[in-house]
């Protein structure tokens, strides 16, 4: 799309990927958490701001993608401490443990960090 920011572009190509992942998207402003097994919200509201995305799994908080611009692709690592941080927060409406899934992404590669392994690192993909 025209006059979109790198951010803007980069979501929406995570917001079609998703789905052909199998996952249904829906935005903060109406969720259904009844929706679907997995289900992403885009930009969930967490006590210092909007996660770009938060992914449910049978009604329960699991994972964060957070967005990056393509030219952070190189990068991913660098902002593994940002999704930590975000993992831990408080989310809307939810009182719940840290989130065990996160990834950064900016739609061409993607970082995946599994917090539910003994020793976790994170790993990286090229899509």
């Amino acid at each position: 799309m025209i006059n979109q920011t790198s951010e803007q572009r980069v979501c929406d190509l995570i917001d079609k990927q998703l789905p052909a992942s199998g996952w249904i998207v829906q935005s903060k402003d109406k969720i259904n958490l009844g929706a679907g097994v997995g289900l992403v919200v885009r930009e969930y509201q967490t006590d210092i701001g909007p996660a770009d995305y938060i992914l449910f799994i049978n009604k329960k908080p699991v994972g964060i993608i957070e967005a990056k611009r393509k030219e952070e692709g190189i990068h991913l690592t660098v902002h593994e401490m940002q999704t930590d941080d975000y993992a831990t927060l408080k989310l809307k409406y939810l009182n719940k443990e840290p989130l065990v899934f996160l990834y950064e992404s900016t739609g061409d590669v993607t970082r995946f960090t599994d917090h539910t392994d003994p020793k976790p690192c994170s790993l990286q993909k090229r899509l």
